[in-house]
């Protein structure tokens, strides 16, 4: 059957114990490699600094990696940190991105810091490149991106007239709402922050004004996915993303854990409880039961696409939740 959703993923390049930064930015390009082959949409990385288990930073760099190393997935953001960055030298970026690899990149951007406050200051020096600005910032990248007008005194080159799609990424209410003023696809960030999932995909359509980019709304929604042949190995698995999510609430974090025979030896109830409402918007198990997992939550949301991400220890392990999460999303 031909998938009726566009299924695509998002990496934050996780970097396993033992392992380094090099091995998990090539381990990126194997998965995006494989995924084109596997009828993914697009492939996104995401903007993420001073973690010690992620190699994702300089996000765009990545990109072009990715974009040279395969030949017709989209690739993109998911996403740049906006607040970090003049809006000129992102769409410089991403406007010469787009013309080595035109129609192929993708712009996705979220207004907070992606680390830590002393870290966000070492980033902005000043931190003029306050979140309170999101709204322009978006809107002067869009100028960036569009035609030179006359007397424009500032302009993006490469990155004028390249037109590259603009993304607004979030986890609460705001980023629905301004991606439905602006009239621009919007992703919500429900694997690990699921709380306002349905509220902001309603807000957003309620509210959405079409425009030059979009003339009808674009929603999708993350979702973690840790597929293997049985439900037991899959949770089996699952456990490493477990760990990461209790090391992140203890402010204990590093690289990325290998799997435990028994999650609840590793914490307190209260804290796997915490955990499991992080994790909600997960499918865990086989192909059947990731198919319909993915079945019931593309329900709840009407979403028009469908974003899978999934730290799992082992890379041919991860490639292959990769592969039965393409074949599940085949099926819908």
């Amino acid at each position: 059957m031909a998938n009726t959703i566009p299924y695509s993923i998002l990496d934050i390049s996780p970097i396993p114990q033992g392992f380094t930064a090099g091995d998990a930015l090539r381990n990126s390009l194997d998965v995006a490699q494989h995924a084109e082959k596997w009828g993914y949409t697009r492939y996104w990385v995401a903007e993420h600094h001073n973690m010690t288990g992620n190699a994702s930073s300089a996000t765009a760099v990545l990109i072009g990696y990715l974009a040279a190393g395969t030949k017709t997935i989209r690739v993109g953001s998911g996403g740049v940190m906006l607040p970090n960055h003049a809006p000129l030298v992102i769409a410089e970026q991403f406007g010469t991105l787009a013309s080595i690899y035109p129609g192929r990149i993708d712009l996705g951007l979220g207004r907070a810091p992606g680390t830590d406050q002393m870290t966000a200051r070492a980033l902005r020096r000043d931190l003029l490149g306050s979140d309170d600005r999101f709204p322009q910032d978006v809107r002067e990248l869009q100028h960036y991106f569009g035609p030179i007008q006359e007397g424009q005194a500032v302009k993006a080159i490469p990155g004028a007239n390249t037109e590259v799609p603009i993304w607004i990424l979030g986890s609460s209410l705001y980023g629905a709402q301004l991606a439905a003023h602006f009239g621009l696809p919007y992703a919500f960030a429900s694997h690990f922050a699921p709380e306002q999932l349905l509220e902001a995909m309603k807000i957003y359509r309620e509210l959405f004004k079409p425009s030059e980019e979009l003339d009808k709304p674009y929603a999708a929604f993350l979702m973690n996915v840790v597929a293997a042949d049985t439900d037991e190995e899959a949770q089996y698995l699952f456990t490493t993303l477990q760990q990461n999510v209790i090391r992140m609430r203890r402010n204990t974090r590093g690289q990325l854990p290998p799997p435990i025979s028994d999650i609840d030896d590793f914490c307190e109830p209260y804290e796997k409880a915490t955990a499991d409402h992080a994790l909600q918007v997960s499918a865990v198990g086989s192909l059947e039961t990731v198919k319909k997992t993915m079945r019931h939550w593309l329900d709840l949301t009407g979403a028009s696409e469908l974003v899978v991400t999934g730290q799992i220890f082992d890379h041919q392990a991860r490639l292959k939740s990769f592969e039965i999460a393409a074949q599940a999303a085949q099926g819908l």
